[in-house]
C-alpha cells in the first residue's frame, strides 16, 4: 500500500486544496476504508462558505470534510481483526457519527445526542479522500445488490429514516413533506411505503417536484415561482380544499427555512404530528400558535442525525423501496470537489444530488 493519499484540505471558508497527505493508519479499534464514492452534503457547502463552524476543537480547519460514503475496507486493526468482523475487500458503507458509547447519553439509548461523539469529516477527517478510517462500530457491510453508487445514500436516508419513524404515519393518513431535496425526495419514498395515503411535496423548483412526483407525491406544490402549473397562492386553502377541511394528519420539513417550518403548523390538522427536520438558522425562532395547538392536541418533534437505522436504510435501498439512483446528477472527480460545491449550491444544470469519486 502507498504511504501517501490525494485528499481536498479544508482550512477556512473558501479555502480548500488539493494534497498529498499521509494515508492515515488504523488504530487497534478502527478500520480503514478505501473511498470509492461520497456525497456531497448540504452541511458541506456550508462550512466552505463559512455558514456553518466545524466540530473541531477550534471550529476551523485543516480538516478533511465528507461524511456521506461507501468504499472497499484496506485494513483492519486488531480488535475487529480478532473478532472476524471484517476483512480486506469487504464492501462497505460508514456512520460517520461515532459515538461513545459510555456515558450516561448512550447508557439511556440517545446515541445521537452522545456527549463524546466524534463525526468523520466533521470532527475528524473525512471522505474527499482517498482513504478514510473508522472505527470498526461505525462500520457497516454492504448486501451484494447495493452499489459503491447507492451505498453513499446510506448516511442521509438513515438520517431521513428517522424522521420518518417520528412522523409516526398511520395507514391512509394525509402527509405533506417541505423541501424536495436528496432528503425529501427520500422522505416521500418512505412515506408511500409506511402506508400514507397521500403525500403533497412542497417546494420551490419544479424540477424538483416533478422527480418527485415520479418517485410517488400524489401532489406537487410551487409555493415560489408564479409561472409554475404547480403554484399555490395560499398553501394552507390548497391543503384544506385537498383534505376537504381535515387539514393534514403528518407534516414533515426537509428544510431548515424558516416560512415552511411556520405553515407546518398552519396546514396541520387535529391530532397531527409535526416534525422538524431541517437545520434552520443559529437565531431562529418558530412561534407556535399556542392555543391552535393545544386544543387541536397536535405533537410537534424534531429529528437529529440517525440513531439505529442504519440497518433499516441499506434495507430499503437493497429492496428498492427507496430508489436513490434516480437522485444522482452530477459525479465529479477528487481534483473537482470545489465545482462539485459551486454546482450542488448554485442548483446548476438542475442539480440534486452530486457524488465525488476519489
Amino acid at each position: 500500500m502507498p504511504k501517501m493519499m490525494k485528499a481536498q484540505v479544508f482550512y477556512e471558508p473558501e479555502e480548500m486544496r488539493l494534497e498529498q497527505v499521509p494515508i492515515p493508519s488504523p488504530l487497534e479499534d478502527e478500520v480503514l476504508v478505501k473511498v470509492k464514492a461520497c456525497g456531497i452534503c448540504g452541511s458541506d457547502i456550508a462550512y466552505y462558505w463559512g455558514l456553518s463552524p466545524l466540530e473541531t476543537p477550534t471550529g476551523k480547519g485543516p480538516l478533511i470534510l465528507g461524511h456521506e460514503f461507501s468504499g472497499e475496507v484496506a485494513e483492519v486493526g486488531r480488535i475487529p481483526q480478532e473478532k472476524g468482523l471484517f476483512k480486506a475487500g469487504d464492501r462497505v458503507t460508514v456512520d460517520p457519527v461515532q459515538y461513545c458509547n459510555a456515558c450516561g447519553v448512550c447508557a439511556r439509548g440517545m446515541v445521537n445526542l452522545c456527549e463524546n461523539k466524534s463525526v468523520i469529516g466533521v470532527s475528524t477527517n473525512g471522505a474527499f479522500a482517498e482513504y478514510v478510517k473508522s472505527k470498526y462500530t461505525g462500520i457497516h457491510k454492504l448486501p451484494s445488490r447495493v452499489s459503491f453508487e447507492q451505498a453513499a445514500f446510506t448516511e442521509p436516508l438513515s438520517c431521513a429514516t428517522y424522521g420518518i419513524n417520528n412522523l409516526n404515519i398511520s395507514l391512509g393518513d394525509f402527509c405533506v413533506i417541505f423541501g424536495p431535496g436528496p432528503i425529501g425526495l427520500m422522505m416521500t419514498q418512505m412515506a408511500k411505503s409506511r402506508g400514507a395515503g397521500t403525500v403533497v411535496l412542497v417546494g420551490t423548483r419544479d424540477y424538483r417536484l416533478e422527480l418527485g412526483k415520479k418517485l410517488g407525491a400524489d401532489f406537487i406544490l410551487n409555493i415560489k415561482e408564479k409561472n409554475s402549473p404547480y403554484y399555490v397562492d395560499d398553501l394552507k386553502e390548497k391543503i384544506k380544499e385537498l383534505t376537504e377541511g381535515r387539514m393534514a394528519d403528518r407534516v414533515i420539513c426537509a428544510t431548515g427555512a424558516l416560512k415552511p417550518m411556520q405553515d407546518a403548523l398552519t396546514i396541520s390538522g387535529r391530532k397531527a404530528v409535526v416534525v422538524y427536520f431541517g437545520l434552520p438558522g443559529p437565531n431562529d425562532v418558530l412561534k407556535v400558535p399556542a392555543l391552535d395547538s393545544l386544543l387541536w392536541d397536535k405533537t410537534i418533534r424534531f429529528s437529529w442525525l440517525a440513531p439505529f437505522t442504519w440497518a433499516t436504510a441499506l434495507q430499503a435501498i437493497d429492496t428498492k423501496l427507496v430508489d436513490v439512483s434516480s437522485l444522482i446528477t452530477h459525479r465529479f472527480s477528487l481534483d473537482n470537489v470545489l465545482a462539485g460545491l459551486k454546482n450542488i449550491r448554485d442548483r446548476k444544470d438542475n442539480a440534486i444530488k452530486g457524488l465525488v469519486f476519489p
